[in-house]
């Protein structure tokens, strides 16, 4: 077997069916919505048809979807755009101390700036305490941003709850959806969200493309001027090729979802119990059962997470130490040290993500050539030979 890509929380393979519908907006279709003529009119089409079918994989009105360049603006423009809005109401913030970097680095820039940021701690299993959510919400409160299910050790939180006490205190409720649109049902109604962030390129549509869901009615500000595209949220040419692909990226996650997460939770729930089966001393990061269907984060005693990943390349398996964003930085997961791995734990960790595109032999692939490089990392290691 040459390639098994198991890095799927970092990046998706692009849907071939994704990949036809955007190629005639390069080359056929390639106005601006925002002109008059028939190239435009065409554009302008897309934009709304698109539009259409990223509202309704999360149960959205059309004219609560805006389109972002990915994850990362979403999350931006949804937590300073309040901010924005709501400075003279409060200036408190509560998040969770496991978010993504879009999220964590923007609160911080507003603690910069004078506002108050609550940073939630949570368990070993990665799940913040909605005891600790009520104690921390007060008058000021204006924002709770909760992601759904986090990218490195895939645990999900109770966002329908988190959103229920939020409104109950007259705060709104922000949720990165990034890691679990596709393989979790949203609905944003059911699930008290005023504000959800989407990225493409993480459900097998393109990368530079997502959109962010505004609750209509939800007091916010653009941090982004010029032309008013977006509702005057997030004003930029529109990216057509990239929003037809997302479009049809979500109509397709709509249409596979419960069979997409069957099959993936039976190739996750295989390479879990393989690993443990034939490899000793390992740790399941993460929360057991309340975890995304195509996540498994590992640690391994006595091996560096980096010269694992390194030895399973070699192999052809693509993996990853933690989230993709911060991989190539030195120091350990903010997830993993927060969940109360030591320092050593977390950098022998290993992350390994599915998709719908996984194969049973690959996972056989993968328990075959794992516990071997494991035992000659072990070999080489100096904390493993004094066991």
């Amino acid at each position: 077997m040459e390639n098994v890509y198991l890095d799927n929380s970092a990046t998706t393979k692009v849907d071939e069916r994704v990949i036809d519908e955007m190629l005639p907006y390069f080359r056929t279709y390639y106005g601006n919505a925002s002109s008059l003529h028939s190239f435009g009119r065409d554009a302008s089409n897309a934009l709304a048809s698109s539009r259409q079918r990223v509202a309704e994989i999360i149960n959205a009105r059309n004219d609560e979807v805006i389109f972002t360049a990915g994850g990362t603006e979403s999350d931006n423009i949804a937590i300073l755009g309040v901010a924005k809005a709501l400075r003279e109401k409060g200036d408190h913030i509560i998040t969770s101390s496991i978010e993504h970097p879009a999220v964590l680095e923007t609160c911080e820039s507003l603690e910069r700036s004078g506002f108050e940021v609550t940073y939630l701690p949570v368990d070993d299993k990665g799940m913040i305490s909605l005891r600790d959510l009520e104690d921390s919400l007060c008058e000021r409160t204006i924002l709770v941003t909760v992601m759904h299910a986090n990218n490195e050790i895939g645990t999900i939180q109770p966002i329908r709850e988190i959103g229920k006490m939020a409104h109950e205190h007259g705060a709104l409720f922000h949720t990165d959806a990034v890691q679990s649109l596709g393989k979790l049902p949203i609905d944003v109604q059911r699930d008290n969200i005023d504000l959800l962030s989407i990225s493409g390129h993480k459900l097998h549509g393109p990368k530079g493309i997502g959109a962010l869901f505004i609750k209509d009615g939800t007091p916010i500000k653009p941090i982004i001027y010029g032309g008013g595209h977006e509702r005057g949220l997030r004003s930029s040419t529109e990216n057509i090729p990239g929003i037809v692909g997302l479009g049809k990226a979500c109509d397709i996650s709509k249409r596979d979802l419960e069979k997409d997460i069957r099959y993936i939770s039976g190739l996750r729930d295989k390479l879990i119990k393989g690993i443990f089966d034939e490899i000793p001393k390992v740790r399941l990061n993460g929360h057991p059962e309340k975890r995304l269907c195509n996540n498994v984060n590992m640690s391994f005693e006595a091996v560096e997470g980096e010269a694992l990943v390194l030895a399973l390349d070699r192999a052809g398996i693509a993996s990853s130490t933690g989230s993709a964003c911060s991989s190539k930085k030195s120091k350990a997961s903010h997830v993993l040290l927060a969940i109360g791995l030591r320092e050593v734990t977390a950098y022998g960790s290993l992350r390994l993500s599915l998709s719908r595109m996984n194969t049973v032999e690959e996972i056989d692939y993968v328990l075959e050539k794992l516990p071997d490089i494991m035992s000659k990392l072990r070999y080489m290691s100096p904390l493993w030979m004094e066991e």
